[in-house]
């Protein structure tokens, strides 16, 4: 006998609309938008879900509710307006406390025009809202050096100025204002003003430039050159804002541009409004992932907040890839050319807040940082758990002289500097890497087997296959092999290399994964050369001593047992050194390094 649950789903139709997931407590968990509602919840219960958090979910689901609806566009539109209103756990919430300015052209005689964060429904135009109050401040201080507006609040009707109820103030002296209220700037003369300062607004430049140009072509012609001068400058205030904020193609008109990149956790949505080839407004925030959701389904859900949040009544989008939005809206994926262009300058701005979020992140909550960056190891080298523990080794020697090698220690991503090891090769005779590199992983791990230390979950090898194989060997005596990941790393293309896989993997040249194996690989290399140098000077000083004549191993044990190091022997007096070894050895150790010098 099926559950209600199973019967529920079995009765689904196949058509737009959004279902709604309850708990044993009859409260919303989930709200989701389906073109056919019975494939979409069907695939929660029939799919194995990777992402632990979805798993969960479906487990929590006790009752499904279902609105069904005419097209794809009421679907998304239901699904924003049902998250806000219940905000359901699992659902991306896609929510800002902010209040945005707005740019406000009051209903009244001779209208004001100035910044405001509360929208009052009484008639007024407001235009935005921006997302930047200098973007604001720059549109005002633009306005006011093109048009010269009233910034008192006076109610100017005509009776009162006809009654001279109003004075003059200090900015009609100032050259500020045209004095509306003594009635020296006609109704007709300043609504003009307005209607080219909402031209302006709105991203169109070319109706107020040409406008000014011909006031000021007439007059120079009347050898108004002063006041022909002035309008110049205006018409430069006004092309240097338009530069400021043209696209390379003015013919863009009236679109919306969109686009996502987005990392395990969250996604970084970037939203740019474009008039006659202007940008006019911009906004970029972060979504947090809750599920298992898509680019697609965090642009989808981006798209239509910000539409309605933003109030943009476009008929067009720009985006990077195919998104459902219903028949309404014209969605492009541009391929070449100037709109290609738009779309790649949104996903920059994406990344660069990103960046930011992350230099932040690493400021305020370096747990989450840390934690990004592991859940991103994971993901890029198809680990089994994040690599918290990693271990790199290296070889070093000189045509088989002094063979050493070293193993550094990284955590969380970070260099743990007094675990490093040091190791003399030992059971390896020649230049032999690949002997040296089983000898030195082989004792690594028996001694921390021994000692019952925790491993690392990650090993990584300084070299290619040949070098990981080696290395393979000494996991597989010490029964490892599938219990800690290994890796190898080739220099030349930074290839990285899997136990029995012949292809490599690249990883993308400015990945933090690629960074974090590239600095361990050349700590690993740094910390084993100079171990490596120092050896060998050692070594070099030591033979010396062997060059004296007469001077045998004994002598050599004594001197160096006496004095420590080759190099306090060859410092010491004629009397230090005979306590030592006597007066005979002693001269001819002395006559020796006195004839070097």
């Amino acid at each position: 006998m099926p559950t209600t649950l199973e019967l529920q789903i079995k009765t689904l139709p196949n058509l737009p609309g959004v279902y709604q997931y309850f708990d044993k407590d009859d409260v919303i968990i989930y709200v989701g938008k389906a073109k056919s509602l019975k494939k979409r919840v069907s695939s929660y219960f029939t799919k194995n879900h990777e992402n632990g958090k979805t798993r969960i979910l479906v487990k929590k689901i006790v009752r499904i509710e279902h609105i069904v609806v005419d097209t794809e566009t009421d679907a998304l539109l239901l699904e924003n307006n049902l998250i806000k209103k219940y905000k359901p756990r699992y659902n991306v919430l896609l929510k800002d406390d902010k209040s945005y300015p707005w740019l406000c052209i009051k209903k009244e005689r001779f209208p004001r025009v100035f910044s405001t964060r509360r929208i009052i429904k009484d008639g007024s135009d407001y235009f935005g809202p921006y997302t930047n109050v200098k973007t604001v401040n720059a549109l005002l201080d633009l306005i006011k050096e093109l048009y010269t507006l009233r910034t008192c609040n006076y109610d100017l009707h005509e009776t009162k100025i006809q009654a001279d109820k109003y004075k003059v103030c200090l900015e009609y002296h100032l050259g500020n204002c045209k004095g509306p209220c003594e009635g020296m700037q006609t109704e007709e003369s300043y609504g003009n003003d307005i209607r080219a300062i909402k031209s302006i607004i709105k991203g169109n430049f070319k109706e107020s430039i040409e406008q000014f140009r011909n006031i000021m072509m007439s007059l120079a012609g009347e050898m108004k050159f002063e006041e022909a001068q002035k309008i110049k400058e205006k018409i430069e205030s006004l092309q240097n804002y338009q530069a400021k904020s043209t696209i390379v193609n003015p013919a863009i008109n009236n679109v919306d541009v969109f686009s996502i990149i987005s990392d395990e956790t969250h996604g970084y949505a970037n939203f740019f409004k474009i008039m006659n080839g202007a940008i006019v407004q911009s906004y970029t925030t972060e979504i947090k992932k809750k599920l298992e959701e898509s680019n697609k389904d965090l642009l989808e859900l981006f798209i239509v907040e910000t539409r309605n949040r933003f109030n943009s009544l476009s008929r067009e989008v720009y985006v990077p890839f195919e998104v459902d939005l219903g028949e309404k809206i014209k969605v492009t994926i541009p391929k070449l050319g100037d709109k290609k262009r738009i779309v790649e300058l949104s996903m920059r701005n994406a990344k660069y807040y990103r960046q930011e979020q992350f230099k932040q992140i690493k400021i305020v909550d370096p747990d989450r940082h840390v934690k990004r960056i592991m859940s991103q190891m994971q993901k890029d080298l198809r680990l089994g758990t994040e690599p918290r523990h990693i271990e790199c080794f290296d070889n070093s020697n000189i045509q088989g002289t002094n063979p050493v090698a070293a193993c550094v220690v990284f955590r969380d991503g970070k260099p743990s500097k007094k675990e490093y090891r040091h190791f003399n090769i030992k059971t390896v005779e020649g230049p032999d890497d690949f002997a040296s590199m089983e000898e030195v992983v082989f004792r690594r791990y028996k001694r921390l087997l021994e000692e019952e230390k925790p491993l690392p979950q990650l090993i990584v090898i300084d070299g290619g296959k040949g070098q990981l194989s080696s290395a393979l060997k000494s996991l597989d005596a010490l029964n490892l092999r599938g219990k800690i990941a290994i890796i190898g790393i080739a220099k030349r293309l930074e290839e990285i290399f899997y136990p029995g896989d012949s292809i490599p993997l690249y990883l993308d040249k400015k990945s933090e994964t690629l960074k974090i194996i590239q600095y361990l690989r050349n700590e690993a290399h740094r910390f084993g050369i100079t171990f490596h140098r120092n050896k060998r000077s050692k070594s070099a000083i030591q033979s010396e001593l062997e060059q004296i004549p007469d001077v045998g191993k004994q002598t050599i044990t004594n001197l160096l047992r006496k004095f420590k190091s080759a190099k306090r022997v060859k410092k010491a007096s004629f009397e230090e050194l005979k306590e030592v070894v006597g007066f005979s050895r002693a001269k001819k150790i002395f006559q020796y390094y006195q004839k070097k010098q």
